[in-house]
């Protein structure tokens, strides 16, 4: 009997208390109908609140797709130049970009160009500003923090449910799912850039009577550019890597033949896609890091880069 009661204290303790499966499962089932019937009555107003961002990615992938290749491959080589004054990065650009078109992957090379490019300008848009006021403002971190912990942890399938059962199949959930995951590094580097101004600057600009606008515009920002351009580099390389799960939910690109690629096991399909995908994220990074550099030391006094 002794024994018999020993047992019965160990499944106690190994046996963790939790809701029984009818209880489990209504649990969900009251979460699934509250969410659907949340989708089923704001799903149109929250298509019609994107529908700006859903025209902004349709013109910019007309204007790439309807351009000839040699002014396209001009016109990147000519944002490359400015922005990184280097012939090098120049002549890599336009070699990748020649190579990508000779290996048939143009349109889906233009497409993704697009995404990317509109998905960094809104991640960007919304993350330095936030990133401003987190610096500001120790309570608006403390609360954005788990947040964007969350944003980064969670597996991208699991925030494509619900943006797909609002939204379905096609662009916008997708430009939102790959703007959700490359958004945090944004925030968070801007944030700590502007938070790692020396105080003593910070004070030397008080002391001269700027205004906070001055103050961020004119010693903050500018000493945080190093870090706020990490950001935006990160931000680049996230949205790239969001190329290929974007396609599951209809975003065309070079994610797609990746996706195909993985489906029939098309090795040489896949590579090339891929290789792709890896030569505009060099592109991007490089041009913004150089960007970045010149800016800062420009704002010193120096040289251009």
């Amino acid at each position: 009997m002794f024994y018999d009661q020993e047992v019965a204290d160990m499944e106690w303790l190994t046996e963790f208390p939790s809701l029984t499966r009818g209880e489990l499962r209504g649990f969900r089932k009251s979460v699934d109908e509250s969410f659907r019937s949340f989708t089923q009555e704001y799903g149109e107003s929250l298509e019609s609140f994107f529908d700006p961002l859903l025209n902004f990615l349709i013109w910019s992938e007309k204007v790439l797709l309807a351009a000839p290749w040699p002014v396209v491959i001009l016109a990147i080589a000519a944002l490359a130049f400015l922005g990184s004054h280097s012939w090098k990065i120049v002549f890599g650009v336009v070699a990748s970009l020649l190579a990508i078109g000779y290996m048939g992957m143009w349109d889906d090379t233009m497409r993704t160009l697009s995404i990317i490019t509109v998905c960094t300008i809104v991640a960007i848009a919304i993350g330095i500003p936030l990133g401003i006021l987190m610096a500001r403002s120790n309570r608006l971190q403390a609360l954005i923090t788990p947040i964007l912990d969350i944003m980064q942890t969670m597996p991208s399938f699991v925030y494509l449910i619900p943006v797909v059962m609002l939204l379905g199949i096609g662009k916008v959930p997708g430009m939102i799912a790959v703007i959700i995951y490359a958004l945090p590094p944004i925030v968070r580097l801007t944030n700590l850039g502007i938070r790692q101004v020396d105080a003593e600057v910070v004070e030397a600009a008080n002391a001269f009577g700027c205004t906070a606008w001055q103050k961020l515009t004119n010693v903050q920002m500018p000493l945080a550019l190093p870090s706020i351009f990490a950001g935006v580099n990160q931000t680049i390389m996230m949205a790239l890597s969001m190329v290929v799960i974007a396609s599951m939910i209809g975003v065309t690109g070079l994610g797609q033949p990746v996706l195909k690629a993985i489906t029939n096991q098309y090795f040489s399909l896949g590579l090339l896609n891929g290789l792709a995908i890896v030569a505009i994220a060099i592109i991007f990074d490089r041009v913004s890091q150089r960007y970045g550099l010149r800016i800062q030391k420009h704002r010193q006094g120096g040289h251009h880069v």
